[in-house]
């Protein structure tokens, strides 16, 4: 990339993260201390811009696992593997993952064993502005025509032996470190959002995925949170702040593979869907959530 693109790609990134901190902070409708608000907010923008720009650059060198790693210990992150060696080296996977914050998107793109990994992500206007990580990107939103778009593409990626991750709950979700019961709970949102691939494509592995650990407790604690009166805009300001706090980012992310679940002779695939949300509770039951 050259200079000057680079340049403006930093300048609209320092931009969007001002967006979302304000966003985060419920501080859109504020008139005219909009001005005022941003430039408190440029110091940190800025500072995740650089730290963005660098993260897609990494992509760009040595892939998903590269940027992954290299903002991970950046943020000063600690990371354990459980079960890597449920990840088949080759053929079509399906890595279906909770999403309780920001870094476990990281986490799991240094953890993932596969080159051929891509994505099935929320429509952003940041991930646009990230040339090398777009390419292992499926775009989702609300309209029929993108999902329907997005499973095409998807599908077409798993026949052809591929592997994807995806975060079939669609949102932010319980942190099984910290909340163990509302996590399994919120299982409940991936049915529904995976079982079209079973059907679909031949032979599939689908992979459960559990992360745990991204959310700080001191984060949580932070007064600032009780600026949002619904939980999930607390969590959502949590893990923003954990991103512009340096001290709040120093957490230790878990990654648990759980076990291989293939499509049994009988084609059943709701005995399917049940077993894999089956093995995604036993991990996190199993775990025990943080003080």
């Amino acid at each position: 990339m050259r200079s000057n693109d680079r340049d403006e790609q930093f300048r609209r990134l320092a931009e969007l993260n001002a967006d979302d901190l304000l966003t985060a902070f419920g501080l859109t409708r504020v008139g005219r201390l909009q001005s005022v608000l941003r430039r408190l907010c440029r110091v940190p923008a800025e500072r995740f811009a650089h730290e963005i720009v660098a993260y897609d650059a990494a992509v760009g060198q040595g892939g998903l696992a590269a940027g992954g790693r290299l903002i991970l210990q950046k943020w000063r992150v600690e990371t354990t593997f459980h079960g890597l060696e449920h990840v088949p080296a080759e053929g079509p996977v399906l890595l279906l993952s909770n999403h309780p914050g920001l870094s476990d998107t990281l986490s799991l793109f240094a953890a993932i064993p596969r080159t051929d990994l891509r994505i099935i992500a929320a429509e952003r206007i940041l991930l646009r502005e990230l040339p090398n990580t777009l390419p292992f990107l499926f775009f989702a939103d609300e309209s029929v025509a993108r999902r329907q778009a997005v499973v095409r593409a998807a599908t077409r990626h798993l026949r052809q032996g591929g592997a994807l991750l995806t975060f079939p709950a669609g949102q932010i979700e319980p942190d099984p470190a910290l909340h163990r019961k509302e996590a399994a709970d919120s299982l409940a949102a991936w049915q529904g959002h995976f079982e079209i691939f079973l059907r679909l494509v031949p032979n599939l592995t689908v992979v459960p995925i559990i992360v745990d650990g991204v959310i700080s407790p001191r984060a949580q604690r932070n007064p600032l949170t009780r600026l949002r009166r619904h939980k999930r805009d607390r969590d959502w300001l949590a893990a923003t702040l954990q991103v512009v706090v340096r001290r709040y980012q120093q957490v230790h992310v878990a990654v648990t593979f759980g076990a291989p679940i293939r499509l049994a002779e009988d084609n059943n695939v709701e005995v399917m869907a049940e077993a894999v949300l089956a093995e995604a509770r036993r991990i996190i039951l199993a775990r025990r959530p943080n003080a």
